[in-house]
């Protein structure tokens, strides 16, 4: 199938939208639901599939009807209910299901909703398999197939998923270390983390106090968590806590806010955690993966630990496919979504949390005194909108100009120009030591790009 066929459907991270508006209807989560379980019914065995969301209240509408279609075609479902993404991939794992369902927008507003898969590894599926999924949903090759009585699938709930994943994530902390003596605010965005991320903190030893941990369906994201910590920062600093942590809705991604209120982005984390798998010699190959986007303060504090960064397009998926192919362990994103992936498949942010709290406890060392092994090289973003979408690189004159941007910033800069995925603008970003270098640079690329766009 074409890759024009493919982008009805899915995305980048599954199937997204507006609920209750197409694609994110209940008669396209039904037929989703049929196609996952016809790709994945590969005998003649019962077969099971595993269904999560967040806290969304259209979850409800999108659930039962996923649930439905899967049933429909002779497969069993396995009900989790409000569930961070990464225990989605987890129990997928634990439970030996055939296939996991997220049900979430991840950081989108309470309004969109989506839908996304795991293999039974627990890892996302490949594109080929989502290109299997999408021709089945638009064809009707499977319409015919209506199994009957004891062959119709059955939906149980699991009432002690919450519980699993709770005890899986605390066996990722050091088992000689306690959190005991530490006060952590915890942010969960109002999403799926808010009842097992306090938990979890607080029974490894930490006194916890909680943020946007009460989810009424529509407040999820809103002015919380991971996309707006600046509540988050403000308790610290007026609690006097050791560490914030932020997650988002569905709790694959994870912000940390230091004792003095300063935020702690995912390239900061990446940088700490590299420094200490290093110091126990379990950082695989010396090499940490992360996107393009990423502070140009992460490979010079790299260089500097003598590790190397190895860097993928944006989108987290792009970054497991890396580390899956070069054997690393260690990846991530700078909004959050850091791979630990001796420990889970997908991004998960409580674990991402503990990883950094078991440093702190470990060494003795507070937050900002950790993310200091970063330099933060001042970062500026230009969007120059165009007529069409293009390789503006392949024009002589913007190619010029970079190099000779380039030249001057030498090892302590650099620049990113590539078109939007979405939008007819070319993203011009550019890094180096002064801030005001830096804007006249990326602005300087900027014109000369305004200047080659066609007519």
């Amino acid at each position: 199938m074409g890759e024009a066929k493919k982008r009805r459907l899915f995305g980048t991270d599954g199937v997204r939208g507006v609920a209750n508006e197409d694609p994110m209807t209940s008669e396209m989560a039904l037929r989703l639901g049929r196609a996952i379980a016809h790709v994945f019914r590969s005998s003649p065995r019962r077969h099971k599939i595993l269904i999560g969301k967040d806290t969304r209240v259209s979850g409800y509408m999108l659930e039962t009807a996923m649930a439905s279609g899967i049933c429909s075609m002779g497969v069993d479902v396995l009900l989790v209910g409000p569930m961070p993404t990464p225990g989605i991939a987890f129990l997928t794992r634990s439970l030996r299901a055939d296939a996991g369902v997220v049900i979430s927008a991840s950081h989108n507003p309470f309004q969109d909703n989506g839908i996304k898969f795991f293999a039974s590894n627990g890892f996302k599926l490949p594109d080929a398999v989502e290109a299997e999924i999408e021709e089945l949903v638009f064809a009707n090759a499977i319409d015919h197939l209506r199994p009957t009585a004891g062959e119709i699938g059955k939906a149980f709930r699991i009432d002690d998923a919450l519980g699993r994943y709770n005890v899986f994530v605390k066996n990722c902390f050091p088992r000689a270390l306690t959190l005991d003596g530490f006060r952590v605010v915890v942010d969960a965005a109002n999403g799926a983390g808010y009842r097992v991320a306090p938990e979890v903190v607080e029974e490894l030893g930490a006194r916890v106090d909680t943020l946007a941990c009460e989810p009424d369906g529509e407040n999820i994201n809103r002015g919380c968590g991971a996309l707006h910590p600046e509540g988050l920062q403000a308790r610290v600093r007026e609690l006097g806590a050791h560490v914030g942590i932020a997650l988002d809705g569905d709790a694959d991604r994870c912000l940390l806010v230091d004792e003095k209120g300063s935020l702690v982005d995912g390239d900061q984390v990446l940088a700490i955690a590299a420094r200490d798998l290093l110091r126990t010699g379990a950082l695989s190959k010396r090499t940490v993966v992360a996107t393009v986007m990423s502070n140009l303060g992460l490979e010079v504090a790299l260089r500097e630990l003598e590790c190397q960064l190895v860097r993928t397009p944006v989108g987290d998926r792009y970054v497991v496919e890396e580390m899956l192919r070069g054997e690393y362990n260690l990846g991530g994103e700078q909004s959050g979504h850091v791979l630990f992936l001796d420990h889970n498949t997908t991004g998960d942010g409580l674990i991402t949390a503990l990883a950094v709290l078991a440093i702190m406890a470990d060494t003795g060392r507070p937050l900002s005194e950790l993310a200091a092994v970063m330099p933060r090289f001042p970062q500026v973003l230009v969007n120059v909108r165009v007529r069409t979408r293009r390789d503006a690189t392949a024009d002589e004159r913007v190619a010029a100009a970079i190099a000779d941007v380039e030249q001057r910033l030498g090892k302590r800069g650099r620049v990113l120009v590539r078109a939007s995925g979405t939008e007819p603008l070319i993203r011009v970003m550019v890094e180096g030591e002064r801030e005001d270098d830096v804007r006249a640079d990326a602005e300087s690329i900027a014109a000369v790009i305004r200047e080659t766009d066609p007519a």
